[in-house]
């Protein structure tokens, strides 16, 4: 079983798709990392050799930011963005959509369910 960045890899899937179970690798990135190391994409998570497995991960290390380090990067640049209390702060703050979408309708992700106004009786 392959081990990289602290995220075990599925073992009957393609190198390629195993790749991005990795915080911070897509499959852009996955194949930028695979054709500069010359391995092929369609083998499989199991039939790597160590060499190979070691290659990858050296190449992870050196060139991408990836799982515990990015979350904390994207966090630490969200909580500056709300200290300066810029506007991109300000909508994180109040929890709503950062970058334009329009919120009357739609946004229930970022938002939460809907909380209906109680109405009073005379």
């Amino acid at each position: 079983m392959a081990r990289i960045s602290g995220v075990d890899l599925p073992k009957r899937k393609r190198i390629d798709v195993a790749l991005t179970y990795i915080y911070g690798i897509g499959r852009s990135s996955a194949d930028k990392i695979l054709n500069g190391l010359e391995i092929d994409k369609t083998q499989h998570t199991d039939q790597l050799t160590d060499d190979e497995i070691n290659n990858i991960r050296k190449a992870i290390d050196s060139q991408f930011s990836v799982e515990g380090e990015l979350r904390t990067e994207i966090s630490m640049n969200i909580k500056r963005l709300m200290d300066l209390g810029c506007y991109r702060g300000l909508r994180h703050r109040k929890s709503l959509p950062v970058n334009g979408q329009r919120t009357k309708t739609n946004a229930r992700t970022r938002k939460g369910p809907r909380r209906t106004a109680v109405k009073k009786k005379k």
